[in-house]
């Protein structure tokens, strides 16, 4: 049987030493060290919260983020801390 990862043969040979190495155990400190994606916020954990915009939401989002210079995550939550602290 024919294996690929990315684009690539695997092996039976690889395939095996990959099975070996999951069944000896990981080192969690060693995993979050391996561990790739976007960097972390702060040191606590982040939570993705999907949330539906308007087309006319989404071009104001966006319009205000350009002019102060932001991306749209860091515009999003500037807005909610304005928001949450105002009260």
């Amino acid at each position: 049987m024919a294996r690929e990862m990315q684009g690539r043969d695997v092996s039976e040979e690889q395939v095996d030493e990959w099975v070996a190495e999951a069944e000896a155990g990981y080192d969690p400190a060693e995993l979050l060290r391996r561990a790739g994606g976007r960097p972390a916020r702060a040191s606590q954990v982040s939570h993705v919260v999907p949330v539906r915009l308007t087309e006319a939401e989404l071009a104001a989002v966006m319009e205000r983020a350009e002019r102060e210079h932001l991306n749209r995550s860091d515009a999003i939550r500037a807005a909610l801390a304005a928001w949450s602290h105002a009260a």
